[in-house]
């Protein structure tokens, strides 16, 4: 069973989700919540396998709830609810650690795949949308030398553990490719590539794909297209 907190502070929204999902036989909605302070709450207290966010909520809003539940280490995911792909609180919501994002307007077999991916540990946007994300915001994105880690002109310490071939296929993640891409590419087994990028993840503690997306743009692996 795949279970959820639906966090929206429109009621009629909250109950449309909830309709939905409850028609669901694998799929059960612990509860709900009316704005970001609630979420971060209730997620600690319930702990779902999915939490389906809103962004665009008075007081705390979704991106500050998703980045205090993803601090908390919380084994909870966030999916963010936006109203276009290419919009700031998108950008907001997967650099504050939420797995993905859906348009508000997705049908609802998307959103019900969306949520079973994210609680079986995927994320939800591809790496190509993700790196056009990352292009279009580019000037919020760390500078170099700003005081993060491995801004100083040396090593990244997140990179550290990493192999070569690691840091390669990490590169090449953060350009948008798929495995499927990859595997041809470079020339190895599929299987090969899956096991390289769960090794990238583990090492660099990065939650999913994602995130390594993200992880190579801040670490300057890749960077954005002008």
């Amino acid at each position: 069973m795949t279970t959820v907190l639906i966090v929206d502070d429109q009621p009629l929204q909250r109950l449309g989700f909830r309709m939905l999902l409850e028609s669901q036989d694998d799929v059960v909605v612990l509860g709900e919540a009316d704005n970001g302070a609630a979420a971060v709450r209730k997620t600690a207290e319930l702990r779902p396998d999915v939490v389906l966010m809103d962004v665009r909520m008075p007081g705390v809003d979704g991106v500050e709830a998703t980045r205090r539940i993803v601090a908390s280490g919380d084994r909870s995911r966030v999916l963010i609810l936006t109203t276009f792909d290419l919009d700031e609180y998108a950008y907001a919501g997967l650099r504050a650690g939420a797995s993905g994002f859906l348009v508000k307007d997705a049908q609802p077999e998307e959103l019900l795949a969306g949520i079973r991916a994210v609680a079986g540990g995927d994320a939800v946007v591809a790496p190509g949308l993700t790196r056009r994300l990352l292009d279009a915001y580019a000037e919020r994105l760390p500078a170099p030398g700003g005081g993060g880690p491995g801004t100083d002109g040396g090593p990244d310490p997140r990179l550290a553990a990493l192999t070569e071939r690691e840091r390669e296929i990490l590169t090449v993640v953060g350009r948008g490719w798929s495995n499927a891409e990859i595997s041809s590419r470079l020339r190895l087994a599929e299987s090969t590539v899956k096991t390289h990028i769960g090794r990238i993840l583990a090492k660099t503690g990065a939650r999913d794909r994602v995130q390594a997306v993200i992880l190579a743009y801040d670490t300057r692996l890749v960077h954005p297209a002008p």
